[in-house]
């Protein structure tokens, strides 16, 4: 097949160059089709999905409709679940591609209706796609809910930069990096609460992320470190770039991601590629990354069982020494963004010869 009919349209809502791991995700896959002779065509939707606004819906329907004939679509997923009849009108004449970071009504937060409504309508829409690119094997069992056959998934999962290893604090204070946008399904509440209990413990916890996302969430957030005052001993960088967060991760000892919910967890496979040691949930792929001497899982939401497992690492040197030595085998292991692109584009390619 020559490199000319290797041709793509990609939808993204809202600014791809935002800090997230979804559109981080997009970005190097972007690249990398490009790298590897794709010609790929972006198309920027509105940033109001997965909750559209009625213009936002019509421009999305309109680019659609203005697409060829033929062309292999990929639609990012915080606005393909939120077009159903756009997909189910277009099934026949595009070879649409759904990229299922995690499915919509698992978002932490939204109450039961919202959920169910857009389950339904990420379902119709899924159903109209000729394949699912989703970034986790966990991502993938979850879309049997779906009803997408197996035969109509591709598991693409990020890939991970070479880093060098973190130095770590060394000034007698366990240093704890927390990256993630400051929304519900992040968890940052339920970490500044188990801190709030071990507060005589030597520790600072540096949260890098964007803080405007969910103002109720950040909101919740400072009222907790003002109760507990705890506003000198957690700093808030907001988004940072990557030579600042580069730093950042240089002068950690422990990352701690107390998610909810993860489609993958691209920053915990950054953390071990710099052999930091990990606490965080067992959701998303993020298991299979830690493996079993990693990090330490504990259950979402559970205050206690987070305070307890970050006392016992800040208290015990020796065993993040031993968890830093285990992330440091993990990082050898970890999959490279080339070789994702690679996936990729056979993903597309099995969607254009017909799923």
């Amino acid at each position: 097949m020559t490199t000319s009919t290797r041709s793509l349209v990609f939808m993204i809502p809202g600014d791809l160059e935002t800090l997230t791991g979804g559109y981080g995700y997009d970005r190097r896959m972007l690249a990398g089709l490009r790298d590897l002779g794709w010609t790929v065509a972006v198309e920027t939707l509105d940033a109001s999905f997965p909750f559209p606004t009625a213009s936002a819906r019509a421009d999305a329907g309109r680019r659609l409709a203005q697409t060829p004939d033929g062309t292999t679509v990929l639609i990012d997923g915080l606005a393909f679940g939120a077009l159903p009849a756009e997909a189910e009108g277009e099934r026949t004449r595009l070879r649409l591609v759904g990229l299922v970071h995690h499915p919509l009504a698992d978002e932490t937060g939204l109450d039961a209706r919202t959920a169910a409504l857009l389950e339904a309508s990420e379902r119709r829409a899924l159903a109209a796609a000729r394949l699912v690119v989703v970034t986790s094997r966990p991502t993938a069992s979850a879309l049997a809910r779906y009803v997408v056959g197996s035969d109509r998934i591709a598991v693409v999962e990020p890939g991970t930069d070479p880093a060098p290893l973190s130095r770590g604090s060394r000034d007698g204070s366990v240093r704890l990096l927390c990256v993630a946008s400051l929304i519900p399904r992040k968890g940052h509440d339920v970490l500044i609460e188990a801190l709030a209990t071990i507060k005589d413990r030597p520790w600072h916890l540096t949260c890098v992320g964007s803080v405007d996302r969910d103002v109720a969430a950040t909101t919740r957030v400072r009222s907790l470190l003002q109760q507990h005052d705890l506003t000198h001993r957690v700093t808030f960088t907001g988004d940072l770039h990557r030579p600042e967060l580069d730093r950042e991760y240089d002068r950690a000892d422990l990352f701690v991601l107390p998610t909810f919910h993860e489609g993958y967890g691209m920053v915990v496979s950054e953390a071990l590629a710099r052999g930091l040691p990990v606490i965080s949930t067992p959701t998303g792929g993020i298991p299979q990354l830690i493996a079993t001497d990693a990090g330490v899982l504990v259950r979402p939401g559970d205050v206690h069982g987070l305070a307890h497992t970050l006392a016992v690492l800040i208290d015990d040197g020796d065993l993040r020494s031993r968890l830093a030595f285990g992330a440091r085998r993990v990082r050898d292991r970890l999959p490279t963004w080339s070789a994702a692109a690679e996936k990729m584009s056979d993903a597309l390619e099995r969607a254009k010869n017909g799923g």
